[in-house]
């Protein structure tokens, strides 16, 4: 049994048909999604861009098109995080009830309305509604690379390559969370900024390699994919694990894979472990990221704020990859 949501048949939404550039992206009215007997409908507030949404847009790598289509993509909407109010629950659910803000994650983000199940949380009444949209999928990558597959303890030394970006201003936080001593490695002009986020030492990539400064780290979090292994390796401890979370777009046929395979290979043979994932949202991890920003341990990033009209040219500044934290789109 599902139900359909009253008196609001249709809903806008950025819509695109072909793969292509950001002038593909277009608002469209669309059937808002229905509310289904284990679903919480909610009204979007905002929304928050990620690498994905470039690579689902463009469709590359080709060899995502498997999964996303061959020749057009299978879905025609974008976007996974979002905030906002909800507007009606399924009659199973009894967490949620109407006029509770939310934020989490549902494919199709980037609209008037969301149907989700297991991937939402009361949104921390601390935050806005764009913070909070901000946060689920590279917070959930920070959180779950740093503690699931990096396994950090109190006291370790754990350097975050690409600290300024989307997942490493939040891997900064929540490592010094985890009581963990964090190098950041960024560019110049976000220095200032991974600094005020708690990292105690900042290098500039610019102007220092890290990958020769003679210090030794217990955890590598690698958003940048910007060294090879055999640079990696020299920072890292006999029993270090380096947690690939980025890599550059690479060529359009297998993009980030070339770089992460070619990580994977040359390490075989390693005492120190190489993992690569892709965060996956879950109730628990929901809860604990609600935890941290509700105490102040986490704060977003907002890079730049967008009007849902001005969708094209937040991607184009998504496709530039030098975003300070999240781009947010408030719908």
């Amino acid at each position: 049994m599902s139900i359909q949501a009253p008196n609001h048949p249709t809903m806008k939404a950025i819509v695109y048909h072909a793969y292509g550039s950001p002038d593909v992206l277009a608002p469209r009215a669309i059937e808002q999604p229905v509310l289904t007997d284990d679903g919480v409908l909610v009204r979007v507030h905002a929304a928050s861009l990620n690498a994905g949404d470039w690579y689902a847009l463009t469709g590359t790598p080709y060899v995502a098109r498997i999964q996303q289509g061959l020749l057009k993509p299978r879905s025609r909407l974008l976007g996974t995080d979002f905030a906002g109010t909800v507007e009606a629950v399924g009659k199973d659910v009894t967490r949620f009830r109407p006029g509770d803000e939310v934020f989490g994650g549902r494919s199709g983000a980037i609209a008037e309305y969301v149907c989700v199940r297991n991937a939402v949380e009361l949104k921390p009444a601390n935050l806005t509604f764009e913070q909070a949209a901000a946060v689920p999928v590279a917070a959930l990558t920070a959180l779950q690379g740093l503690r699931d597959k990096g396994r950090i303890e109190s006291g370790q030394q754990v350097l975050i390559n690409g600290a300024s970006g989307g997942v490493g201003t939040f891997a900064v936080q929540i490592a010094k969370a985890f009581g963990a001593e964090v190098t950041g490695v960024c560019s110049t002009r976000n220095v200032d900024l991974v600094r005020s986020l708690g990292a105690d030492h900042v290098i500039d990539y610019t102007r220092e390699d890290f990958t020769r400064s003679g210090q030794r780290y217990d955890l590598m979090l690698d958003v940048a994919g910007s060294r090879p292994w055999s640079a990696c390796k020299r920072v890292l401890t006999p029993r270090a694990t380096l947690v690939i979370v980025g890599a550059p777009k690479g060529n359009r046929l297998i993009g980030p894979l070339s770089h992460i395979v070619k990580v994977y290979l040359a390490a075989v043979r390693s005492s120190q472990k190489v993992v690569f994932f892709i965060a996956k949202f879950n109730k628990a991890d929901m809860a604990v990221l609600r935890e941290l920003l509700e105490t102040g341990k986490v704060t977003p990033v907002i890079d730049r704020r967008y009007e849902l009209s001005d969708i094209a040219d937040a991607f184009r500044y998504l496709g530039e990859g030098h975003a300070q934290g999240k781009i947010v789109i408030t719908v």
